[in-house]
């Protein structure tokens, strides 16, 4: 492979441009564009060929719009005969859509993975899937990376004496240890139900925090009903103050809000998608986890 190249999509262009930089990547331009019915027209600007290409587009909002133009970059590449694709992708969207829960439901988050691979996408480097069980959907070499080496100096940063790591749900319950762990930490967890789509009631905190700092760690932020549940339950059980971390700021709107009125103090996220700067917002940058990423897998391809 002559050389290492990176485009960036319509996504997260900043944060694109960031990796090429630490990494060294060589940037080549593409335009994305639309026909007036809004059908996607892409054109790579630059010579691909034989190069060892990074595509990066995190598939947030528009999700659809995201995951179709990632798709149409790697297929443009592959006709321009690249000699390896791979799609970096900080935030996987569908990734929540991973099972069945009803009849009559799709696998979406596999069939995400699967339209990637039909693109002609290699492999694929993304940021703390929603479930570590999807990487099986994947029939591409995956790389899941974790926040965790970005996110546990901000922690360490705000001193919170007596403090207590909680998973919001059962599903997180494997993050909170590894934070716990690293952060030599109790842990605690909160017992909740899902009466429906994008609603989440707290009912019982396992652990405890009475008089104690309690970090929430939860993989992402939507509607923020999850988090501001789990503060409430945390404040009525006598927790003393309660903070959030969360990977991935997906925030539909009211959701910051709904955070912070719900006791929320100190918040940090990632920069895997793109978020409007707010201060009651701390962003943690993941430039240099996608680049040490892709520098990785260059030298692995060179071997």
């Amino acid at each position: 492979m002559k050389r290492i190249a990176l485009i960036a999509g319509d996504a997260h262009p900043q944060l694109a441009r960031e990796i090429a930089q630490r990494s060294g990547a060589e940037m080549i331009p593409a335009t994305i564009a639309a026909f007036a019915d809004g059908e996607t027209r892409i054109r790579i600007e630059g010579e691909v060929r034989g190069t060892d290409l990074y595509i990066v587009q995190p598939t947030s909002a528009p999700t659809n719009e995201r995951l179709m133009n990632l798709a149409l970059l790697a297929d443009a590449a592959r006709c321009e005969d690249a000699a390896r694709i791979t799609a970096v992708v900080p935030y996987f969207g569908y990734a929540r859509q991973d099972m069945r829960n009803r009849p009559g439901e799709p696998r979406s988050a596999q069939v995400a993975a699967r339209i990637l691979k039909c693109a002609g996408v290699d492999r694929v480097v993304t940021l703390e899937l929603h479930s570590a069980a999807l990487e099986s959907a994947f029939e591409v070499p995956l790389t899941n990376l974790l926040a965790d080496e970005a996110m546990l100096p901000v922690v360490r940063g705000w001193r919170l004496p007596g403090l207590v790591v909680v998973s919001p749900d059962a599903g997180g319950l494997k993050r909170a240890q590894r934070y716990a762990a690293a952060l030599a930490a109790p842990l605690a967890a909160i017992v909740k139900t899902r009466p429906r789509d994008d609603v989440a009631v707290a009912l019982q905190v396992l652990g405890e925090v009475r008089g104690r700092a309690c970090l929430i760690v939860d993989d992402m932020a939507s509607t923020g009903r999850t988090i501001a549940g789990a503060a409430q339950a945390l404040l009525e059980a006598g927790a003393r103050e309660v903070h959030a971390l969360f990977i991935h700021a997906v925030m539909a709107p009211g959701a910051l809000d709904r955070i912070a009125s719900a006791g929320v103090q100190k918040i940090a996220t990632t920069d895997s998608i793109p978020a409007a700067r707010d201060p009651r917002v701390e962003v943690v940058a993941t430039a240099a986890l996608f680049a040490d990423a892709v520098v990785q897998l260059a030298g692995e391809a060179r071997r």
